[in-house]
């Protein structure tokens, strides 16, 4: 077969999508996807955002026979066959899929005199993985790890950051002195290669960032903080790894987050508040500055810790990768210092300082935290 097709709406595209797709390339010897643009629905990222974001997902994969069409006021079947395309393939996870697909098949060749449809059955494992289902998982705590398993990279870097977009936008709602613009130009700096969305940093990235948000909307409807007191804590976490491994090598890289934030002069209010509040998560001066959320604060940059077993893994492991110019030895030596001192802290209730935290992370993280040390341990000659 020379030519097969694959249609929906991809919003996004999933490892499901994908695994149909290289069904469909063992197929043929061309795989073309339409995207289609259906009316009824309101896809989070437009058409050509979508087809963006789709090719980056095949390049990825190695895929150099697979195209991306965009579907305009016509049906997928009949413009495959303009496009001389005589069969589409789908995905059918269970019965209720097949009866609704059989039936789009029926009308696609009776009716429209379009491609015809071939069905392929995914493996168990990504049998439930659809556009929607990815979508519903967005919002507790985690969120993002989660859909992460289910997404190729290019589709899960698009959906974290319009989350975040929505976040950034929200947190300015109604503030005065603030252009979008500049908003947007933030938001650009804030998500782009220069800060968290470096390709260098493999913890303090984007993931950390949706986390801490994450936390502090959880936070928040937990504690029932004020409205104000949650905008200053997220313009905080916003900025305060902003700069990693800045130009002053005098200076500390929240110390210098700090100050990139004063300079951004975002809106008229509590910029010295959220500078401060920016300085409690550097070591060398938290000790020294009071701040009313200084304890919620710490203890959003330290919920990690106390995350599930696989989470905290895969932070260690980016922890490590992020000091990799560091010799093995000296890196264990310095890691096992941290860890013994997170350990006391945890056991003496003072690494979450803040209740909320503290009752919530406090358990987990002395078991994650006395184990990454074990292995260290065990690591050394």
């Amino acid at each position: 077969m020379k030519k097969i097709a694959f249609s929906g709406t991809l919003d996004p595209i999933t490892n499901g999508h994908l695994w149909v797709i290289q069904e469909a390339r063992a197929l043929a010897d061309e795989v073309v996807v339409f995207i289609s643009e259906n009316p009824g629905k309101k896809p989070q990222f437009s058409a050509p955002e979508r087809k963006d974001i789709i090719e980056r997902s095949v390049a990825e994969c190695g895929w150099d026979n697979v195209s991306v069409v965009i579907v305009k006021g016509d049906y997928t079947a009949r413009a495959a066959k303009r496009h001389g395309i005589e069969y589409l393939v789908r995905g059918i996870r269970n019965t209720s899929d097949f009866d609704y697909e059989n039936l789009i098949q029926q009308t696609n060749v009776d009716v429209l005199d379009g491609a015809k449809t071939i069905f392929v059955m995914p493996p168990r494992d990504l049998g439930s993985v659809s556009s929607s289902f990815v979508r519903a998982l967005q919002g507790p705590v985690g969120w993002h790890w989660t859909v992460k398993k289910f997404m190729p990279m290019p589709a899960y870097i698009a959906w974290i950051k319009s989350w975040l977009r929505t976040d950034w936008q929200k947190l300015w709602e109604g503030e005065a002195g603030v252009d979008s613009a500049k908003l947007d130009h933030w938001f650009d700096y804030l998500t782009g290669d220069d800060a968290y969305g470096a390709a260098r940093r493999t913890y303090h990235n984007l993931d950390h960032l949706v986390h801490g948000l994450s936390e502090i909307s959880a936070w928040a409807s937990n504690t029932g903080a004020a409205k104000a007191d949650v905008a200053i804590l997220k313009k905080a976490f916003w900025f305060h790894d902003a700069v990693y491994g800045g130009k002053h090598a005098d200076l500390s890289n929240e110390e210098q987050s700090a100050r990139l934030w004063l300079d951004a002069a975002l809106g008229t209010q509590h910029l010295q508040e959220v500078a401060d509040l920016i300085r409690v998560t550097d070591h060398f001066q938290s000790a020294g500055l009071v701040h009313t959320l200084k304890d919620a604060m710490l203890s959003v940059d330290l919920a990690i810790l106390g995350q599930a077993a696989d989470t905290y893994d895969a932070y260690a492991a980016a922890v490590r990768m992020e000091y990799d110019e560091v010799e093995e030895d000296a890196y264990r030596a310095g890691r096992g210092r941290v860890l013994s001192y997170f350990v006391s802290l945890a056991e003496t209730g003072k690494l979450f300082t803040d209740a909320w935290f503290a009752d919530l992370y406090t358990s987990q993280a002395i078991i994650n935290l006395k184990r990454e040390k074990a292995q260290l341990e065990k690591q050394s000659p």
